[in-house]
């Protein structure tokens, strides 16, 4: 049931929201900074009875504390369940301003647009779900369950002192996350029209393959890496790693560098560099993956001098929520708010959700547009910021309010 107060209208909901985003794109908050953007939040928190802590995570000795990820984690109640709204504060870096047709941090409104940094990754995401909370408590000050927030400002870049880090102290105080909604854009031509139910995973490698450098022309005194590499990577273009399925598109291998050669065109190079990296599905692992290329490459690299190395980096797991009470949730407000029958995906690239998935939380991500992410003229229609507002709040009813 629909039980939000009537006076509750897509202008308020649009005006608060519109305000919050300006505030916080304004902050220059680049990766891996946050320029004040979490007290920002705090202070709008706080009054509505909501227990804050920063967790800061890096190399304090080496950096200072001002050069640590700062991380914000806010909770409102002591129960279960436990309602989280995850996002970021740091932004990707703008590039030359003045390629922009407004200021990257300016957060100027033109022809129904809000313009800037931020914008849609994910700056209206944040003050989206943080005037749902504020409006929600506000008519249920007794609902069920908690209410909490994981913010970071460590999602743009590495990601290694962020929501991983956070995730780690809540499970080591067996805090746990029951539903998580992660505020990420994930629509793509309206809004809700697509909802992110997980993530594909992403393992990527740097294949060094070293043989002995020669003159070109007495090559029987050299042994070259190139040619020893290239059957190699002719067998992984055509590999199959698995088929997918009903949920993910079958697991694809792509190489993103290859760097060797010294320049001139009369040696032979002693060494070459491959970059490539794995977007899989739940139908393969990590380590099938791993094992799969090292056999490939043991096969090819059989009858040649040359040898290999393998650094490997596994970024995160392919995480899925296929069904439950979560993304019910999700497919209702989307309907109630935009008459939108809402459609899974697990496509894109990967999101912090990866980090909170494995402690058992259902999780979800629903935003704005994603067109105009990471460009230049990064923006996002007006009327969409007011209407995720009242997306993020008729889920709150559903979930917390019996």
């Amino acid at each position: 049931m629909h039980t939000s107060d009537p006076s509750n209208t897509a202008t308020d909901h649009q005006k608060q929201t519109l305000e919050l985003s300006i505030e916080l794109m304004r902050r220059d908050s680049v990766t891996p900074h946050d320029k004040g953007c979490q007290e920002v939040l705090v202070e709008r928190l706080s009054p509505l009875g909501f227990a804050h802590e920063f967790m800061y995570f890096g190399d304090e000795q080496a950096s200072g504390r001002d050069a640590q990820v700062k991380n914000l984690w806010a909770r409102r109640g002591n129960q279960d369940p436990v309602v989280c709204f995850a996002g970021h504060t740091d932004v990707v870096p703008t590039g030359n301003p003045d390629n922009w047709r407004i200021a990257p941090f300016d957060a100027k409104v033109h022809d129904g647009y809000l313009w800037g940094r931020g914008a849609a990754d994910m700056k209206t995401g944040i003050a989206a779900f943080t005037v749902a909370t504020e409006r929600f408590v506000k008519n249920h000050p007794d609902h069920n369950g908690s209410i909490a927030m994981l913010i970071t400002s460590d999602e743009e870049g590495p990601s290694i002192n962020g929501t991983v880090k956070v995730v780690e102290v809540l499970e080591a105080r067996n805090e746990k996350i029951t539903y998580c909604l992660v505020g990420e854009p994930s629509s793509t031509d309206s809004l809700g029209d697509v909802i992110k139910n997980g993530r594909r995973g992403s393992l990527g490698g740097i294949l060094t393959v070293t043989g002995k450098q020669g003159h070109v022309a007495y090559p029987h005194l050299a042994v070259n890496p190139i040619h020893a590499l290239l059957p190699a990577l002719a067998e992984f273009s055509v590999t199959e790693w698995d088929k997918g399925n009903d949920f993910f598109p079958a697991t694809s291998m792509q190489i993103s560098n290859i760097n060797g050669g010294t320049g001139a065109n009369n040696v032979i190079p002693e060494s070459v560099e491959v970059v490539f990296n794995f977007r899989f599905s739940t139908e393969t692992t990590e380590e099938e993956l791993r094992a799969k290329t090292h056999e490939i490459l043991d096969k090819q690299f059989a009858n040649t001098e040359a040898t290999y190395e393998i650094d490997w980096k596994l970024s995160g797991n392919p995480f899925l929520t296929a069904e439950g009470k979560l993304v019910d949730a999700c497919k209702v407000a989307i309907k109630d708010i935009t008459g939108t029958d809402t459609q899974l995906s697990t496509s894109g690239g990967t999101s912090d959700g990866r980090f909170i998935a494995p402690t058992g939380a259902q999780v979800v991500e629903l935003g704005v547009r994603n067109a105009t992410i990471h460009q230049v003229d990064e923006r996002v229609e007006i009327d969409d910021i007011g209407k995720l507002a009242q997306i993020y709040e008729r889920m709150l009813e559903e979930l917390l309010l019996g």
